[in-house]
């Protein structure tokens, strides 16, 4: 799946994005999305749409990986592990029909969301 799917898949209802900060955002929002719909499908024992919405989680998470600055610092490189795990537990998820290591991704992501619009928010002021 290219890496550029996820950006596409959010940008197609809005011309342009205001700012890397907000897409972001939007990337983490989509995570969380995604991830309930693919609990949702395994809890349905729909396998078609639980493949489809844990790809789609992952697809978001390489997208994350590929924005990353490794001249930044080293949480750049905190993030790519944290966010490989994420895709190592989607894929334990996936193999198991098992609808607590989504929960587990739910809960990392919604920190995530918290820690980024935290430091952004705490930038605008």
């Amino acid at each position: 799946m290219s890496p550029n799917l996820a950006y596409s898949t959010y940008s197609q209802n809005n011309i342009q994005v205001e700012s890397g900060e907000k897409l972001i955002e939007m990337l983490y929002e989509g995570i969380l999305r995604f991830a309930s719909l693919a609990k949702r499908a395994i809890e349905k024992k729909d396998v078609e749409k639980k493949s489809y919405w844990i790809n789609r989680t992952v697809a978001i998470f390489a997208e994350l990986i590929n924005s990353l600055d490794y001249n930044e610092g080293d949480v750049s490189h905190y993030l790519t592990g944290l966010y490989l795990h994420q895709v190592k537990t989607l894929s334990v998820a996936n193999m198991q029909n098992d609808t607590k290591q989504i929960d587990q991704v739910i809960h990392v992501t919604k920190e995530l969301l918290s820690a980024w619009r935290e430091e952004t928010n705490s930038v605008l002021d």
